[in-house]
């Protein structure tokens, strides 16, 4: 069997405190090749916990930036920290970043300038992003393409239309499902995988949330080990093989990093 990625688990939060290394431990034993763990740098333990993640376990990678729901939390010195850990090789992404209009927990004006002030740093230091949407297809296109951004990402966690999603992909984004695709009400979101091509697509957990079928209601926290849930409802959806589903989304994911994933030491 091909290893799976999870490409975004959010290791570095307080729900994984207790038992991190089991964790972590856990999804390596089950076939998970590697994890995305996007770090928040407006919480100093997120990041002081990312580091050491990274450090013990090679197969974890991380990602560093300013949530929307934080924008409002963006001081003079993000952009400096971005930097600095793109320098020293302990984020291979910015992100998570994006606008959020569902919530607004911080001003949408806001939102969308933080959003392109970091878009802005990941073209200068040449990083991809992993951005978070939510009814905001709007703000981002028009983001990327005014900022004139080339990087390409991950559009995670993807819950809008296909539209969205195509044109998306037309500038070199990964199109990346969560648990939400096993929902039973998640019609629409299934016409949008059945769409995506293979060479697009990654699958993810959004640990701790969003735990899928057939667990949803079970258990209360999601964890890497359940992405496999997802891969195996993408890929009946897709009518291919969960092998061959692997093998395509984890090549997908290190071409997008430029790694070459191995089997991790458990």
């Amino acid at each position: 069997m091909s290893l799976l990625v999870d490409s975004h688990a959010h290791l570095s939060g307080k729900e994984f405190d207790s038992d991190r290394h089991e964790v972590i431990q856990r999804a390596f034993q089950e076939g998970i090749g590697a994890i995305l763990c996007p770090t928040e740098l407006t919480e100093a333990n997120e990041l002081q916990n990312t580091l050491g993640i990274i450090q013990a376990y090679p197969n974890v990678i991380a990602a560093g930036g300013v949530h929307p729901h934080n924008a409002k939390g963006f001081t003079p010195d993000c952009p400096q920290k971005i930097e600095a850990l793109a320098e020293a090789k302990n984020i291979l992404a910015v992100g998570e970043i994006g606008v959020d209009l569902h919530y607004n927990i911080s001003p949408p004006d806001l939102q969308v300038k933080v959003f392109r002030m970091q878009l802005n740093i990941a073209q200068e230091i040449g990083l991809p992003v992993v951005i978070h949407s939510r009814n905001a297809r709007d703000e981002v296109l028009k983001a990327i393409k005014e900022e004139e951004f080339t990087q390409g990402g991950i559009l995670h966690c993807f819950t809008e239309d296909w539209e969205f999603a195509k044109e998306m992909i037309g500038y070199d984004f990964l199109i990346s499902f969560s648990g939400i695709l096993t929902f039973p009400k998640a019609h629409s979101l299934r016409e949008v995988a059945s769409q995506t091509p293979l060479d697009k697509l990654l699958v993810e957990t959004d640990s701790p949330y969003l735990v899928p079928a057939p667990h949803r209601g079970k258990i209360q926290r999601n964890e890497p080990v359940y992405v496999k849930e997802t891969a195996r409802f993408l890929a009946e959806l897709k009518n291919v093989s969960l092998e061959t589903l692997a093998e395509k989304t984890t090549l997908n994911f290190e071409s997008l990093f430029q790694i070459e994933i191995k089997k991790p030491r458990c």
